[in-house]
Protein backbone atom coordinates (compact mmCIF):
# COMPACT_ATOMS: atom_id res chain seq x y z
CA UNK A 1 0.00 0.00 0.00
CA UNK A 2 1.46 3.35 -1.06
CA UNK A 3 1.80 6.14 1.49
CA UNK A 4 -1.03 8.32 0.11
CA UNK A 5 -3.39 5.36 -0.05
CA UNK A 6 -2.39 4.37 3.49
CA UNK A 7 -3.07 7.87 4.79
CA UNK A 8 -6.49 8.05 3.15
CA UNK A 9 -7.45 4.56 4.32
CA UNK A 10 -6.58 5.37 7.91
CA UNK A 11 -8.20 8.82 7.76
CA UNK A 12 -11.51 7.31 6.63
CA UNK A 13 -11.48 5.01 9.66
CA UNK A 14 -10.28 7.60 12.14
CA UNK A 15 -12.89 10.15 11.04
CA UNK A 16 -15.76 7.68 11.12
CA UNK A 17 -18.19 8.66 13.91
CA UNK A 18 -18.09 6.76 17.18
CA UNK A 19 -20.98 4.68 18.49
CA UNK A 20 -23.33 6.05 21.16
CA UNK A 21 -21.10 4.40 23.77
CA UNK A 22 -18.08 6.26 22.31
CA UNK A 23 -16.43 3.17 20.85
CA UNK A 24 -15.28 2.52 17.29
CA UNK A 25 -17.88 1.14 14.95
CA UNK A 26 -17.68 -2.54 14.02
CA UNK A 27 -18.51 -1.77 10.42
CA UNK A 28 -15.81 -0.22 8.25
CA UNK A 29 -16.22 2.72 5.83
CA UNK A 30 -16.04 0.18 3.01
CA UNK A 31 -18.94 -1.79 4.46
CA UNK A 32 -17.10 -4.84 5.77
CA UNK A 33 -15.85 -5.70 9.21
CA UNK A 34 -13.72 -3.01 10.82
CA UNK A 35 -11.41 -5.67 12.26
CA UNK A 36 -10.51 -6.82 8.75
CA UNK A 37 -10.22 -3.21 7.54
CA UNK A 38 -7.83 -2.34 10.38
CA UNK A 39 -5.65 -5.42 9.80
CA UNK A 40 -4.86 -4.14 6.30
CA UNK A 41 -2.56 -1.42 7.63
CA UNK A 42 -2.13 -1.85 11.42
CA UNK A 43 -0.34 -4.79 13.00
CA UNK A 44 -1.50 -6.20 16.32
CA UNK A 45 0.91 -6.41 19.27
CA UNK A 46 1.10 -8.58 22.36
CA UNK A 47 -1.58 -6.49 24.12
CA UNK A 48 -3.88 -5.03 21.45
CA UNK A 49 -5.51 -6.25 18.26
CA UNK A 50 -5.40 -4.20 15.06
CA UNK A 51 -8.98 -3.09 15.77
CA UNK A 52 -8.12 -1.96 19.29
CA UNK A 53 -5.05 -0.04 18.15
CA UNK A 54 -7.05 1.77 15.47
CA UNK A 55 -9.83 2.49 17.95
CA UNK A 56 -7.42 4.54 20.08
CA UNK A 57 -6.86 6.95 17.16
CA UNK A 58 -10.55 6.98 16.24
CA UNK A 59 -11.64 7.91 19.75
CA UNK A 60 -8.89 10.49 20.29
CA UNK A 61 -9.73 12.20 17.00
CA UNK A 62 -13.36 12.66 17.99
CA UNK A 63 -12.64 13.63 21.59
CA UNK A 64 -10.22 16.30 20.36
CA UNK A 65 -12.31 17.81 17.57
CA UNK A 66 -15.44 17.93 19.75
CA UNK A 67 -13.39 19.57 22.48
CA UNK A 68 -12.19 22.11 19.92
CA UNK A 69 -15.77 22.92 18.90
CA UNK A 70 -16.75 23.44 22.54
CA UNK A 71 -13.77 25.75 23.09
CA UNK A 72 -14.47 27.84 19.99
CA UNK A 73 -18.29 28.01 20.21
CA UNK A 74 -19.35 28.15 23.88
CA UNK A 75 -22.08 30.65 23.00
CA UNK A 76 -23.69 28.39 20.40
CA UNK A 77 -23.48 25.53 22.91
CA UNK A 78 -25.54 27.54 25.38
CA UNK A 79 -28.04 28.58 22.69
CA UNK A 80 -28.62 24.97 21.55
CA UNK A 81 -28.07 23.19 24.85
CA UNK A 82 -25.20 20.80 25.59
CA UNK A 83 -26.70 17.61 24.15
CA UNK A 84 -28.06 19.19 20.97
CA UNK A 85 -24.81 21.08 20.42
CA UNK A 86 -22.80 17.86 20.63
CA UNK A 87 -25.07 16.11 18.13
CA UNK A 88 -24.93 19.16 15.85
CA UNK A 89 -21.13 19.28 16.10
CA UNK A 90 -20.88 15.61 15.14
CA UNK A 91 -23.12 16.15 12.11
CA UNK A 92 -21.09 19.19 11.05
CA UNK A 93 -17.77 17.37 11.46
CA UNK A 94 -19.03 14.45 9.39
CA UNK A 95 -19.74 16.90 6.56
CA UNK A 96 -16.60 18.99 7.17
CA UNK A 97 -13.93 16.91 8.92
CA UNK A 98 -10.64 18.45 9.95
CA UNK A 99 -8.57 19.23 6.84
CA UNK A 100 -5.93 21.47 8.38
CA UNK A 101 -2.80 20.91 10.43
CA UNK A 102 -4.38 23.16 13.07
CA UNK A 103 -7.74 22.89 14.82
CA UNK A 104 -7.98 26.67 14.56
CA UNK A 105 -9.76 26.27 11.21
CA UNK A 106 -12.25 23.65 12.39
CA UNK A 107 -15.26 25.98 12.54
CA UNK A 108 -14.52 28.01 9.43
CA UNK A 109 -17.55 26.61 7.56
CA UNK A 110 -19.96 26.40 10.48
CA UNK A 111 -21.96 29.55 9.70
CA UNK A 112 -22.79 28.37 6.18
CA UNK A 113 -23.54 24.88 7.47
CA UNK A 114 -25.93 26.10 10.20
CA UNK A 115 -27.65 28.30 7.62
CA UNK A 116 -28.11 25.24 5.39
CA UNK A 117 -29.37 23.07 8.27
CA UNK A 118 -31.87 25.27 10.19
CA UNK A 119 -33.44 22.30 11.98
CA UNK A 120 -30.72 22.25 14.62
CA UNK A 121 -31.62 25.68 16.00
CA UNK A 122 -35.31 25.75 15.14
CA UNK A 123 -36.94 28.99 16.30
CA UNK A 124 -33.54 30.24 17.48
CA UNK A 125 -32.00 30.02 13.99
CA UNK A 126 -31.28 33.74 13.63
CA UNK A 127 -29.86 33.92 17.15
CA UNK A 128 -27.69 30.86 16.43
CA UNK A 129 -26.37 32.41 13.22
CA UNK A 130 -25.51 35.66 14.99
CA UNK A 131 -23.60 33.89 17.77
CA UNK A 132 -21.73 31.68 15.27
CA UNK A 133 -20.71 34.73 13.25
CA UNK A 134 -19.47 36.47 16.38
CA UNK A 135 -17.54 33.48 17.70
CA UNK A 136 -15.84 32.85 14.36
CA UNK A 137 -15.03 36.58 14.06
CA UNK A 138 -13.44 36.29 17.50
CA UNK A 139 -11.16 33.51 16.20
CA UNK A 140 -10.25 35.53 13.10
CA UNK A 141 -9.55 38.70 15.07
CA UNK A 142 -7.40 36.89 17.62
CA UNK A 143 -4.76 35.58 15.23
CA UNK A 144 -5.49 37.37 11.96
CA UNK A 145 -2.67 39.13 10.17
CA UNK A 146 -1.65 42.57 11.42
CA UNK A 147 0.24 45.09 9.33
CA UNK A 148 2.12 48.22 10.49
CA UNK A 149 -0.55 50.64 11.62
CA UNK A 150 -0.98 54.21 10.43
CA UNK A 151 -0.70 56.62 13.34
CA UNK A 152 -3.14 59.52 13.81
CA UNK A 153 -0.43 61.94 12.71
CA UNK A 154 0.03 59.94 9.49
CA UNK A 155 -3.53 60.84 8.52
CA UNK A 156 -3.45 64.53 9.42
CA UNK A 157 -3.70 66.75 6.38
CA UNK A 158 -4.23 63.83 3.98
CA UNK A 159 -7.94 63.11 4.39
CA UNK A 160 -9.08 64.25 0.95
CA UNK A 161 -12.09 62.68 -0.85
CA UNK A 162 -9.83 60.56 -3.09
CA UNK A 163 -7.89 59.05 -0.18
CA UNK A 164 -8.03 55.25 0.02
CA UNK A 165 -7.46 53.61 3.38
CA UNK A 166 -6.86 49.96 4.10
CA UNK A 167 -8.29 48.26 7.18
CA UNK A 168 -6.19 45.88 9.24
CA UNK A 169 -6.82 42.31 8.01
CA UNK A 170 -7.82 41.13 11.49
CA UNK A 171 -10.68 43.66 11.79
CA UNK A 172 -14.09 41.96 11.60
CA UNK A 173 -17.26 43.93 10.78
CA UNK A 174 -20.57 42.39 11.84
CA UNK A 175 -24.16 43.50 11.35
CA UNK A 176 -26.22 41.58 13.91
CA UNK A 177 -29.86 41.20 14.95
CA UNK A 178 -29.37 40.21 18.58
CA UNK A 179 -27.04 41.45 21.38
CA UNK A 180 -24.89 38.33 21.18
CA UNK A 181 -21.82 40.31 22.20
CA UNK A 182 -23.30 40.80 25.67
CA UNK A 183 -24.52 37.21 25.71
CA UNK A 184 -21.12 35.76 24.82
CA UNK A 185 -19.33 37.87 27.42
CA UNK A 186 -21.80 36.66 30.03
CA UNK A 187 -21.29 33.03 29.01
CA UNK A 188 -17.54 33.40 29.28
CA UNK A 189 -17.79 35.13 32.64
CA UNK A 190 -19.98 32.31 33.94
CA UNK A 191 -17.41 29.75 32.78
CA UNK A 192 -14.66 31.61 34.63
CA UNK A 193 -16.62 32.08 37.88
CA UNK A 194 -16.21 28.48 39.02
CA UNK A 195 -16.41 29.45 42.71
CA UNK A 196 -19.53 31.58 42.36
CA UNK A 197 -22.09 28.79 42.27
CA UNK A 198 -22.66 25.20 41.25
CA UNK A 199 -22.41 24.21 37.60
CA UNK A 200 -26.12 23.42 37.56
CA UNK A 201 -26.98 26.91 38.79
CA UNK A 202 -24.70 28.52 36.19
CA UNK A 203 -26.26 26.49 33.39
CA UNK A 204 -29.78 27.50 34.46
CA UNK A 205 -28.71 31.13 34.55
CA UNK A 206 -27.23 30.87 31.04
CA UNK A 207 -30.38 29.23 29.66
CA UNK A 208 -32.55 31.97 31.13
CA UNK A 209 -30.31 34.59 29.55
CA UNK A 210 -30.55 32.86 26.16
CA UNK A 211 -34.33 32.67 26.45
CA UNK A 212 -34.48 36.38 27.29
CA UNK A 213 -32.30 37.32 24.32
CA UNK A 214 -34.25 35.04 21.95
CA UNK A 215 -37.48 36.86 22.90
CA UNK A 216 -36.07 40.26 21.99
CA UNK A 217 -37.31 41.95 18.87
CA UNK A 218 -34.51 41.84 16.26
CA UNK A 219 -32.70 45.17 15.98
CA UNK A 220 -29.78 46.57 14.02
CA UNK A 221 -26.52 46.12 15.92
CA UNK A 222 -23.22 47.05 14.31
CA UNK A 223 -20.08 45.59 15.81
CA UNK A 224 -16.34 45.69 15.23
CA UNK A 225 -14.36 42.74 16.54
CA UNK A 226 -10.74 43.85 16.95
CA UNK A 227 -7.73 43.27 19.13
CA UNK A 228 -5.44 45.33 21.31
CA UNK A 229 -2.28 43.88 22.85
CA UNK A 230 -3.26 40.30 21.92
CA UNK A 231 -6.72 40.58 23.49
CA UNK A 232 -9.94 40.61 21.44
CA UNK A 233 -12.59 43.26 22.08
CA UNK A 234 -16.14 43.86 20.85
CA UNK A 235 -16.94 47.49 20.02
CA UNK A 236 -20.42 48.61 19.02
CA UNK A 237 -20.50 51.40 16.48
CA UNK A 238 -23.05 53.57 14.71
CA UNK A 239 -24.60 52.50 11.43
CA UNK A 240 -22.75 55.29 9.61
CA UNK A 241 -19.42 54.15 11.06
CA UNK A 242 -20.13 50.60 9.91
CA UNK A 243 -20.94 51.73 6.38
CA UNK A 244 -17.80 53.89 6.11
CA UNK A 245 -15.55 51.08 7.32
CA UNK A 246 -17.24 48.57 5.04
CA UNK A 247 -16.88 50.83 2.01
CA UNK A 248 -13.20 51.48 2.78
CA UNK A 249 -12.63 47.73 3.06
CA UNK A 250 -14.16 47.36 -0.40
CA UNK A 251 -11.54 49.79 -1.74
CA UNK A 252 -13.78 52.81 -2.17
CA UNK A 253 -12.23 56.29 -1.74
CA UNK A 254 -12.96 58.22 1.42
CA UNK A 255 -15.37 60.68 -0.18
CA UNK A 256 -17.50 57.89 -1.67
CA UNK A 257 -17.47 55.96 1.61
CA UNK A 258 -18.78 58.97 3.53
CA UNK A 259 -21.42 59.63 0.86
CA UNK A 260 -22.68 56.04 1.16
CA UNK A 261 -22.79 56.24 4.95
CA UNK A 262 -24.96 59.36 5.12
CA UNK A 263 -27.46 58.64 2.35
CA UNK A 264 -30.21 57.66 4.80
CA UNK A 265 -28.69 58.99 7.98
CA UNK A 266 -30.63 60.56 10.82
CA UNK A 267 -27.58 62.59 11.88
CA UNK A 268 -28.14 66.28 11.21
CA UNK A 269 -26.06 67.61 8.29
CA UNK A 270 -24.33 70.22 10.45
CA UNK A 271 -23.16 67.49 12.86
CA UNK A 272 -21.73 65.09 10.32
CA UNK A 273 -18.27 66.58 9.78
CA UNK A 274 -17.47 66.61 13.48
CA UNK A 275 -18.76 63.06 13.89
CA UNK A 276 -16.62 61.78 11.03
CA UNK A 277 -13.57 63.53 12.46
CA UNK A 278 -14.23 61.98 15.88
CA UNK A 279 -14.66 58.51 14.39
CA UNK A 280 -11.44 58.70 12.40
CA UNK A 281 -9.50 59.86 15.44
CA UNK A 282 -10.77 56.87 17.40
CA UNK A 283 -10.10 54.39 14.59
CA UNK A 284 -6.59 55.68 14.01
CA UNK A 285 -5.82 55.65 17.74
CA UNK A 286 -6.87 51.99 17.84
CA UNK A 287 -4.58 51.20 14.89
CA UNK A 288 -7.35 50.06 12.57
CA UNK A 289 -5.73 51.48 9.42
CA UNK A 290 -2.61 50.26 7.66
CA UNK A 291 -0.74 51.37 4.59
CA UNK A 292 -2.09 50.59 1.14
CA UNK A 293 0.19 48.82 -1.27
CA UNK A 294 2.16 51.16 -3.46
CA UNK A 295 1.36 50.85 -7.17
CA UNK A 296 4.36 50.62 -9.45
Amino acid sequence: MKLMELQRTMARAVMQPLTRTERMQRKSPAGGAMSAYASRFIKPNDRLTSFERLEIYNRQYWFRVLSGMIEDFPGLRVVLGERRFEEMAKAYLCDHPSRSFTLRNLGSRLEAWVHKHPGWAGAKQNLALDIVRLEWADVEAFDGKAEPALRPEDLSGTAGPSLRLKLQPYIQLLDLRYPVDDLLLEVRKGDEDTDFASNAFQERRKRKRVQAVAKLKPAEIYLVVHRVDYSVYFRRIDREEFLILGALRQGKPLGKAIEIAFRKSSIAPDKRASRVQEWFQNWAALGWFCRTEEKT
